[in-house]
């Protein structure tokens, strides 16, 4: 008998202690979430919101500091163009970033093209939509080549672009002679070179056709990425290429045409590009890989691929022109421009790592 009481009260423990074990992990999961946990599942469902979180407090920010000739029309429109292209770059930037990739050389073909069209043009006598056609498939093909390196050859994309860029920049000095082609001569002999430069006027704001070819390039891709199978495939190849192939996707063709895809891009930047300048020189944008880059990360485009939206980058070139123009009424030196920049880069690369932990 006394064995029975002893198993029986035995079980009563053990029944008891189970009990309690299932209340604890009931209220561990019901337990509610922090303030920040919100926020960060907020921003990992809505990448885009951080880019245009900053872009606002900048705005309230540099109006505080800046004073209203900030907020004129005149200085926000201007902030616009002179983002323009760097934003049209950031857009090829994006595609190749998304896939987990990067593009080292879309400066530099977007400066090549330029030349060509410029030489074709100007120096040739080629007409003008002509020259423009050779320019944008030598911007195509330019894309092929460093997909095909990274696809064919399984070359690592920094390496690939790193080295296509050096020998897209000694082509441009090789063609031009290290010579730049005058506004006088453009005017004179390929006008329609100069078509996205061109002003128009919505109240006091001034706005130039190169900003408007820049919202649309960045809507055409929003479409693409987002309503077309194309598109996700581009982003499960970003967030995990193997699984990818498993699930079907021709992960290399699809990565040569998101280079393609960019090459062009580029080459319709080399278009707006010398409407903006006015002139073609071989030497220009000389940084904008950088800045490129710039955008996306700021824009809030995962550097690990797979994640980020494509408009993110238009507001992160957006924050770049708001923080220089803002710092520049301030009265900030330029070498603290560049200084805060800097830090904008670190701190979006911080908050990207810090909404990836979520997924992982």
């Amino acid at each position: 008998m006394s064995s029975d009481n002893e198993k029986g009260g035995d079980k009563a423990e053990f029944e008891k202690a189970a009990e309690q074990a299932d209340q604890q992990v009931a209220s561990f999961e019901v337990q509610e979430k922090t303030l920040l946990d919100k926020v960060q599942h907020f921003l990992h469902k809505n990448p885009t919101m951080v880019p245009v979180i900053v872009l606002l407090i900048s705005l309230l920010a540099f109006g505080i500091v800046a004073g209203e000739r900030f907020f004129s029309a005149f200085n926000l429109s201007l902030i616009i163009q002179q983002v323009s292209i760097i934003g049209i770059l950031a857009a090829a930037q994006s595609l190749v970033i998304i896939t987990a990739g990067i593009d080292l050389s879309v400066a530099a073909i977007m400066v090549l093209m330029s030349v060509i069209a410029g030489n074709l043009a100007v120096k040739m006598g080629v007409p003008a939509p002509l020259a423009l056609l050779v320019a944008f498939g030598g911007g195509t093909l330019a894309g092929l080549a460093n997909g095909l390196l990274v696809t064919r050859f399984k070359l690592p994309p920094f390496i690939v672009t790193l080295g296509t860029w050096n020998i897209f920049f000694a082509l441009n000095l090789w063609l031009s002679g290290a010579q730049s082609i005058r506004s006088q001569d453009i005017d004179d002999k390929a006008p329609l070179l100069k078509l996205w430069g061109e002003n128009f006027a919505v109240g006091n704001a001034q706005f130039t056709y190169g900003a408007i070819l820049m919202v649309l390039i960045f809507a055409t891709l929003w479409y693409l990425l987002n309503k077309t199978a194309w598109g996700r495939h581009v982003y499960a190849i970003g967030d995990d290429k193997e699984s990818a192939e498993l699930s079907g996707i021709r992960t290399d063709r699809t990565l040569v045409q998101v280079y393609m895809l960019a090459g062009f891009i580029c080459a319709l930047g080399a278009w707006a590009a010398i409407g903006r300048v006015g002139s073609i020189s071989p030497q220009s944008f000389y940084e904008g890989n950088l800045q490129s880059i710039t955008a996306v990360v700021i824009g809030g485009i995962s550097l690990f691929g797979g994640r980020g939206s494509i408009v993110g980058p238009l507001f992160g070139a957006l924050i770049v022109g708001v923080f220089q123009s803002g710092l520049r009424l301030s009265g900030v030196d330029v070498l603290w421009q560049v200084f805060a920049i800097g830090w904008l880069i670190i701190i979006a690369v911080g908050v990207d790592q810090w909404i990836r932990k979520l997924a992982s």
